[in-house]
């Protein structure tokens, strides 16, 4: 079996860096412009930090959990890595894209592979209007937030706000309300990947909100527009018994 070039990284813990240093004494270690596959060792956040990192080089990315959380993440052996990484199943994700105008003018783009979220910055409630595809659809949301979620990112901070966990393959996005006010009863809708949202935040001198696209924050914004970028595809490897499908799918009946 032909071993592939592998580039290993690692998180800050000193149990990663541990496993890192000993799979990489076993199987090389390439240089990232070599690499064929990253293998990260860590815990989710680590996780979605590697993503960023590579959306631009188009390697896969197969990751082995150390750590509290590895939803992203298959076990952590030593042993058989070439014959996992040979045998591993490809989930391909695409990201949100968010471009953000703030209350000073300035404009600035992030990408989001969980969700990108709207947080009020002080103790005063949020007022966002929220279109879909240039129609508004909620005239003013009363809120601490509000969230749109990838299927990948639907079962992290989204299901926490009880936001519906979507399965990988849906082609849709999940927009959660986060502690709602007013309007009373929305709880949020499933669209489609398709659909541009765009957040406008009513009064915001004064009800100050800012925006995250995973852990990339921007403050004092007054309008946020959001689309799934197809253009940009991130591919990240499972064994075939630990399949991220399985593992959304397992996560509505717990």
């Amino acid at each position: 079996m032909t071993r592939p070039n592998i580039h290993f990284v690692a998180s800050q813990v000193k149990p990663a860096g541990d496993a890192a240093d000993k799979m990489k004494k076993r199987y090389g270690q390439s240089d990232l412009d070599q690499a064929d596959v990253v293998v990260a060792l860590g815990g989710d956040g680590f996780m979605l930090r590697t993503l960023h990192r590579m959306i631009e080089r188009n390697l896969p990315v197969f990751g082995m959990k150390i750590g509290n959380v590895g939803f992203l993440m298959n076990r952590h052996s030593e042993n058989d890595l070439v014959e996992r990484l040979a045998e591993a199943r490809s989930v391909t994700l695409n990201p949100l894209r968010m471009e953000v105008e703030t209350e000073s003018g300035t404009h600035t783009s992030a990408l989001a592979i969980n969700e990108i979220s709207l947080l009020r910055q002080t103790n005063q409630a949020a007022h966002i209007r929220i279109l879909i595809n240039d129609s508004i659809k909620v005239e003013e949301l009363v809120c601490d937030g509000v969230l749109l979620a990838t299927a990948a990112g639907s079962t992290a901070y989204n299901s926490s706000v009880r936001g519906p966990i979507l399965p990988l393959g849906t082609d849709a996005m999940a927009l959660t309300p986060i502690s709602p006010f007013r309007p009373r009863r929305w709880n949020g809708a499933i669209l489609p990947s398709s659909a541009q949202v765009t957040f406008e935040v009513l009064d915001h001198y004064k009800r100050v909100v800012s925006a995250t696209a995973d852990a990339y924050e921007v403050r004092d914004i007054v309008r946020v527009e959001a689309i799934e970028d197809k253009s940009l595809e991130l591919n990240l490897l499972f064994d075939p018994d630990h399949s991220l499908e399985e593992r959304i799918l397992n996560e509505q009946f717990l």
